[in-house]
């Protein structure tokens, strides 16, 4: 798994707001799969990021201080020293949302086929269940 697979939802959106803001401020290759630098959040937060092994990935933040995880300053730091991996991210992002899209669509097909094959009978006793139960939701909260 990588940094980004690692990392929480919130992180990875957050990094890329970072990333986007050109908060990272220095980033310096420093192995075949490291990267140092320094990102400015809160304050100036040093940076270490490991692509082979993401959990070593270190950052100065308090979020991510002495605990193995991965915060939106090393995910800020990663696409800044690889744009190329937050296309990547932004292109997967959107191929989701089409499936997701098209999922809802095909859904969508379905409960309308359902419903056109019910007799009149049958569309009114859906109704009325359908009615009481929203009812009782409601006044549950009540």
């Amino acid at each position: 798994m990588g940094l980004i697979e690692l990392a929480s939802g919130n992180s990875v959106w957050r990094g890329m707001d970072y990333y986007n803001a050109k908060k990272t401020k220095s980033v310096e290759k420093t192995g075949p799969y490291t990267y140092d630098g320094t990102v400015r959040g809160e304050q100036l937060y040093h940076v270490h990021i490991d692509k082979e092994h993401p959990r070593r990935s270190t950052c100065t933040c308090p979020f991510a201080e002495g605990r193995r995880v991965i915060c939106k300053h090393m995910i800020a730091l990663y696409f800044t020293a690889e744009p190329k991996a937050a296309e990547d991210f932004l292109k997967q992002v959107e191929e989701w949302e089409k499936e997701e899209e098209e999922e809802e669509q095909r859904h969508y097909e379905e409960l309308r086929e359902y419903v056109y094959s019910l007799s009149k009978a049958e569309l009114q006793q859906l109704y009325l269940e359908v009615l009481i139960e929203e009812e009782e939701r409601r006044n549950r909260y009540w």
